[in-house]
């Protein structure tokens, strides 16, 4: 949409180049073209007010499929809800990874494998150190990452444990490494079990 106002012609590049995206879609939303003396116009204006019908309507899907969610994560796993940085989306994530049979998830290593963060030595001479399992579940991995950036932008305790790590010498990637183990072994204990 923004780009048609952008490219359309210039009485509707005029009127529509200072619209939020908001007030966008409402406008185009609600508008009825008619067939005028200019086609290009009449195709312009037609073409926007399906895409802003199409966007309202999405965004109704998304509040509805939103509330379903809440309700069926909430019913499952509320307790892991009240952990800091852990939402619905990324509770949803990690449960549909630990799948319809929980009791293949022995303890909290197998499901560190699973969701791709269980460490693994890379260690080299008299150098010993650890990186990412880059196996396993990539979205249970990606919602674990977002735990742990939430928490380090907004949980004290988590920015502290990352200046403690980084004066012992640990770079910001190792250390993310080992917050999402951490949190992988938090969340294992709020996962549904038989």
């Amino acid at each position: 949409m923004r780009q048609l106002s952008y490219t359309g012609p210039d009485q509707l590049r005029s009127r529509l180049k200072s619209l939020s995206i908001t007030d966008l879609v409402a406008e185009k939303a609600a508008m009825r073209p008619r067939v005028s003396g200019d086609p290009v116009v009449y195709a312009t204006k037609v073409a926007l007010a399906a895409l802003g019908r199409r966007v309202l309507s999405l965004e109704d899907e998304l509040v509805g499929i939103d509330e379903f969610l809440t309700k069926q994560v909430t019913a499952s796993a509320p307790e892991m809800l009240e952990l800091f940085g852990v939402g619905t989306d990324t509770t949803a994530t990690l449960l549909v990874t630990a799948g319809d049979n929980p009791e293949r998830l022995r303890s909290e290593a197998t499901w560190a494998h699973l969701c791709g963060v269980a460490p693994i030595e890379a260690s080299s001479g008299k150098v010993t150190r650890h990186r990412l399992d880059r196996g396993g579940d990539r979205n249970a991995n990606q919602a674990l990452w977002r735990i742990v950036m939430t928490r380090l932008s907004f949980d004290p305790r988590t920015r502290e444990y990352m200046e403690r790590r980084t004066k012992e010498g640990r770079s910001k990637r190792e250390i993310i490494r080992i917050l999402k183990r951490y949190v992988a072994r938090e969340v294992f204990k709020y996962l549904p079990r038989p």
